[in-house]
Formats: structure tokens, sequence, C-alpha cells
């Protein structure tokens, strides 16, 4: 892989998601010269099926800086450093091989290499994470680390709240490390963990596991179970400990699990809008037969 210069002036940004926007606003805000953005193709985002650009395009757009949907396309404008920032894609050694990159991850590396760090800390019940930047390779987060940051995890935190705290330690890294310089980068050290993609079905709320796990899988969003044969999404909960009911059974908006007790916050029914549990509670009209998860 080819080493960066000591003094950057020229960088090219990839970058897909809207957690890739910040850091492109801070470097073009901070007097880089950033001569093209690489993004993910416009695909169909949202309802509606419409197709639109990915919201780094977008950010691109409005700041007046050229966008491609061609890696390759770096090598024509003499960049000195390609900053890739939740990119979405593998970058092929050819490209690589002519323009040092440097990568944005967001967890403490070599925990959770992979394209869901952020997912997997959580659910894991991990107490920090943090933000590492690392040389690009051809192989998946493997690359040696110029410098990183922790973020504690808060008992509250969610997917959203932990990714926002993290781009804006991750921005402030990167800007950092530009100013003084990038040095030289040192392998990564520690246990190997992967952070795999979060299947759907990974989110089914198993009502016999304990409640703080339960508790873990909500703050990823998307969490769902089943009454009565219908879907129902759970947004927010509180876990509490002891507690007498069955894994599933509802007494208004607590429900047993197997430790402790879960108390509904904020759910959505198949085909309706999120609303608070108790307002729920009262329209479904559950008896003591129901059961979560049935």
């Amino acid at each position: 892989m080819k080493a960066p210069p000591v003094d950057i002036e020229r960088i090219v940004y990839l970058g897909t998601p809207a957690l890739a926007v910040p850091p492109l606003r801070a470097l073009h805000r901070a007097g880089y010269d950033i001569p093209l953005v690489v993004t993910g193709a416009d695909a169909k985002r949202g309802r509606g099926g419409a197709v639109s650009p990915s919201p780094v395009k977008k950010a691109a757009s409005e700041l007046g800086l050229p966008v491609s949907h061609r890696v390759d396309d770096t090598l024509d404008v003499a960049a000195d450093l390609g900053v890739v920032v939740a990119y979405g894609r593998l970058i092929k050694p050819h490209v690589l091989d002519r323009l040092a990159m440097v990568n944005m991850h967001f967890s403490l590396l070599p925990r959770w290499r992979g394209a869901a760090p952020v997912e997997r800390a959580l659910l894991a019940g991990d107490e920090v994470t943090g933000v590492c930047l690392m040389v690009l390779d051809v192989e998946l987060d493997v690359g040696d680390l110029y410098r990183c940051a922790e973020v504690p995890i808060g008992p509250d935190a969610t997917l959203e709240s932990l990714r926002a705290e993290l781009v804006e330690v991750g921005t402030d890294l990167l800007l950092e490390a530009l100013d003084e310089g990038l040095g030289e980068p040192v392998p990564q050290q520690g246990e190997v963990t992967w952070a795999s993609k979060i299947d759907p079905a990974e989110l089914e709320l198993d009502w016999s596991r304990p409640a703080a796990q339960l508790d873990r899988v909500v703050r990823v969003g998307n969490a769902w179970t089943t009454l009565r044969g219908s879907r129902l999404k759970i947004w927010r909960v509180a876990a509490h400990p002891g507690g007498e009911l069955a894994p599933g059974q509802v007494d208004g908006i607590m429900v047993g699990t197997g430790d402790g007790l879960i108390e509904l916050v904020e759910v959505q029914p198949e085909g309706r809008p999120r609303r608070s549990a108790w307002d729920w509670a009262r329209g479904a009209r559950l008896d003591p037969t129901d059961r979560l998860g049935s």
C-alpha cells in the first residue's frame, strides 16, 4: 500500500451514508482541497421506491464538490490522500498502490472488524468502544492503526446516539491527525472479533433471555415480537430486576423475561404508527392467556 505524504493538502473523500457526511463537511470547512468525492450509486431509498442520491452525494453537491461513482476516478485528480468513511465497498489493489488511503472505522480494532461494529458492540454489552484511523488494505479492516480514541457506551445508548457520538469523535480525531501528521502506523494487537451484518431474525425478542440482553436488542433498533399472530415492533423499553411474570407474559406494560422484567415504553403495532406502550395496552385488551412471542 502507498504511504501518505507528510504534508496533506488535497484529499479525495469516499463515503456513502449519512454518518459519512459530518467528516466531509468538516474537511471542507477546515480548508482542505477536495477535488473529488466518490460515493455509492443513486438507489431506492426510504419509502416510495424513488431513486435518490446518497447522503454524501447530496452533501457534496451542496458544497460544490465534484462527485463520481467510480473509485478509479480517484487516480485522475492527483490527490495526496484518500479518506474513507463507510464507503461500503472494498477498494482494489491497483488503486491502493497509487493512492494512500486512511479509513475511519467505528470500533477499537481488532475488536469488531466488519460491517456492523457499532451494532455488535451494543449487542455484546461492551462498556467501551471507539474510533480508529487505519491504513486501508485490500483485506477487510486488517490495516495498521494511525491512532484510536475510546468512547464509553452508556447504559441508555442507542445505535443512533452511539453512532452520532462516534462520528463526532472520529471527525475530531481525523482533523487532529491531519493537522499533526499521520505518523507511522502500528499493527493491530489483541483478539480479533468479527462484526457481521445484523440479520433481521436476530432482532426478534426471545423473552426467555435476560431482560438486560433484550434491552440491548431494542437499543439497536427495529426489535420485534409477535402477538396473536401479528408483528409488534418494540422501540423503547426499560429493564428491571426481579418480577414474577413468565417469559412473554404481559401485565399492563410489564413483560416477563428469563431474568427480570421489561417495561414497554414505545411500541408499534403492525400497520400502525408508533405509540406509547400505555396507549397500545389499553387498545389491545390483553387477557391472561396472551403471550408476546406467540
